[in-house]
């Protein structure tokens, strides 16, 4: 029996660029807000669509854009990132 393969967002990486550039934040500062110790360059793959961030840096990443995590991997969703967390680059 072989494992099916699991179905993969196509639409993520946009979102967490638009997650980046809405909060008005480098890829320095998403870097030490969400936890990565591979620095800039796991952050420009996640934005390419090169890599997938795991599910707890996914997490961290849904917190600090202020949304639910579903709004992140369903691609029949669209990302609204609330008012009060737009170009403030705020971190709770």
């Amino acid at each position: 029996m072989g494992q099916r393969q699991r179905q993969k967002p196509t639409r993520l990486a946009e979102k967490l660029l638009t997650i980046r550039k809405t909060l008005g934040l480098t890829q320095e500062e998403v870097v030490s807000r969400v936890g990565l110790i591979k620095g800039t360059a796991r952050v420009s793959e996640y934005e390419h669509g090169v890599r997938e961030p795991d599910l707890i840096i996914l997490l961290r990443y849904a917190r600090l854009a202020g949304v639910r995590m579903e709004m992140l991997v369903d691609d029949r969703m669209e990302l609204i990132i609330p008012e009060r967390k737009r170009r403030t680059g705020l971190f709770e």
